[in-house]
């Protein structure tokens, strides 16, 4: 099955816990499906990151630790125990330990060995990624290659090599519909990995295997909307043509995306996209109130912003102005660990919110106008990640708050009535301004320079619609600029991708912040 991206798996979320899509709602995901896997509760965890990855000088500041807690005890990440995951895992008596070394199989800054063991004493081995955006890779169980991404049901079994046919018809029986994803036998030892887009009956697959000895199976489900259709577009160029054949704007062709991709009706999949600009408004009021949010390096100050520009105290204010201090809001929620709708991340959850916001203030937009713009923000999205990566692990920070910066753009041609040409150039040239970003977070974190850099990019993203949409002819077409920005983000030394290893986290003062909030008795 070759992979299919969707808004609602991919793009326009998760609905997750900050900081890091990647580092929180990727890590707590993988152990979900860690916690499938062993197929009981876990007595013990051992997680292993890469001493030259991303993990391991972040997993803390992060809270990659919280999210594997909560994950492997079940709990969902909006659930208010979250924060307490790691205590109530000792609690429990639950043996869960985080190292750094040196793992030469890494391939990913964010990759992860898990060495579990079950309450019944089952010892489990995992190797896992999570390539940003919240997306994950189960790459190895028990020293076999697999491939599992949490949008299916999968079926791994282990098993005595001269069973494995038997294993295979017991399975193709509980997963009608699937198909054989990988298989290996290795002397008497055989391993089946299956995959279906259809429920697996799991009662009857342990059933029909209960009398071959020395077989285990275990059915993980999927984690994400399941993809059953066909990508209606991959490209830019795909979705100029497309726009030109129907007659329809990028929102409304996005939303058609989604409904072929997920099989769903239109009132399915504008119910969810209400859904996540339901969690984007609550996350901008919540961060507008200073007593509900407290984060490791600064304090909160959109509500001052706010209230400056309402008294007339700034230099210029204005829609920008606000667009940005709603911005930093959701920045506030996030990095308090509180909850957001990832946007393309976490670490840029902020930008298209706070430009929603003005969307409706003052452009006047009604609710099915603003679905559509945030539609058109996602098929930008769908673009990028279809070429490339959400992760600033890989390429910086131009494909996380500058991607965020380039949905927003298109959300606001969208809003004003643009066409699916002018959103996607305004997308172009808004990625061409952010070629070369770095991601340098001090103290590991997404709070400096993120905050900022969100409410720069929800400022921008009308400077960039208002240019295209006054005349500006832009002479990159968006799949050469994704593809441009994507060959610069990778060319960036792992220094200045989301290792806190240099830029700004690296500056005198940025060590000072970070050595001060640590002594301090009250630091998250």
């Amino acid at each position: 099955m070759a992979a299919s991206f969707s808004i609602f798996n991919d793009v326009l979320g998760p609905v997750m816990r900050g900081p890091s899509s990647s580092h929180t709602a990727g890590a707590h995901r993988i152990a979900r499906i860690c916690r499938a896997l062993i197929g009981e509760d876990v007595a013990s965890a051992h997680c292993s990151f890469d001493r030259d990855g991303s993990y391991a000088p972040t997993y803390e500041a992060l809270g990659v630790d919280k999210a594997f807690c909560a994950g492997l005890l079940g709990w969902d990440m909006a659930d208010t125990r979250y924060e307490s995951s790691v205590e109530e895992s000792a609690n429990l008596g639950i043996d869960i330990a985080f190292a750094v070394k040196s793992l030469p199989q890494a391939d990913h800054p964010n990759y992860v060995e898990i060495d579990l063991v079950s309450r019944s004493g089952r010892a489990l081995s995992i190797h896992a990624k999570s390539p940003g955006g919240g997306a994950i890779e189960i790459t190895e169980v028990a020293g076999w290659s697999v491939r599992i991404d949490g949008k299916a049901w999968d079926v791994v079994a282990l098993a005595p090599a001269p069973v494995l046919d038997a294993v295979r018809e017991a399975v193709r029986s509980a997963a009608p519909g699937g198909s054989e994803r990988a298989s290996e036998v290795r002397g008497d030892c055989a391993m089946l990995h299956w995959q279906s887009l259809q429920a697996v009956d799991a009662p009857a697959l342990e059933a029909s295997v209960a009398d071959l000895e020395g077989v285990a199976v275990a059915v993980s489900e999927p984690l994400f909307f399941v993809p059953v259709g066909v990508p209606l577009f991959s490209s830019a160029a795909d979705v100029l043509g497309l726009a030109k054949d129907r007659s329809c704007s990028l929102g409304e062709l996005a939303s058609a995306y989604e409904m072929a991709l997920l099989d769903q009706t239109e009132t399915e999949v504008l119910a969810e996209m209400q859904r996540r600009l339901d969690v984007m408004n609550r996350s901008v009021e919540e961060g507008l109130n200073p007593a509900s949010v407290a984060m490791p390096l600064t304090d909160p100050c959109a509500s001052a912003v706010l209230s400056a520009e309402r008294e007339g105290r700034l230099a210029l204010g204005g829609p920008q102005t606000r667009a940005a201090a709603r911005a930093l809001a959701v920045m506030h929620v996030c990095n308090s660990r509180g909850v957001v709708c990832a946007a393309p991340t976490g670490g840029s959850a902020g930008v298209l919110p706070g430009v929603l916001s003005v969307i409706e203030e003052d452009l006047g937009a009604d609710e099915a106008s603003i679905l559509r713009a945030l539609f058109a923000a996602s098929a930008i999205g769908l673009i990028l990640v279809t070429r490339g990566t959400f992760a600033a692990e890989t390429a910086g920070c131009q494909v996380e708050i500058g991607v965020a910066g380039a949905m927003a753009a298109a959300a606001v041609v969208e809003a004003a009535g643009g066409s699916t040409r002018q959103a996607m150039d305004a997308a172009s040239i808004s990625l061409q301004n952010t070629m070369g970003s770095v991601c340098d977070p001090v103290g590991g974190g997404c709070e400096i320079p993120c905050h900022t850099r969100n409410a720069a990019a929800a400022s921008s993203a009308f400077t960039m619609a208002d240019l295209i949409l006054g005349g500006y002819v832009n002479a990159i077409p968006l799949d050469e600029a994704i593809d441009a920005s994507l060959e610069v983000g990778m060319a960036l030394p792992p220094e200045l991708r989301c290792t806190a290893r240099g830029g700004i986290a690296i500056t005198p003062s940025a060590k000072k912040l970070c050595e001060r909030r640590s002594a301090s008795p009250d630091s998250r």
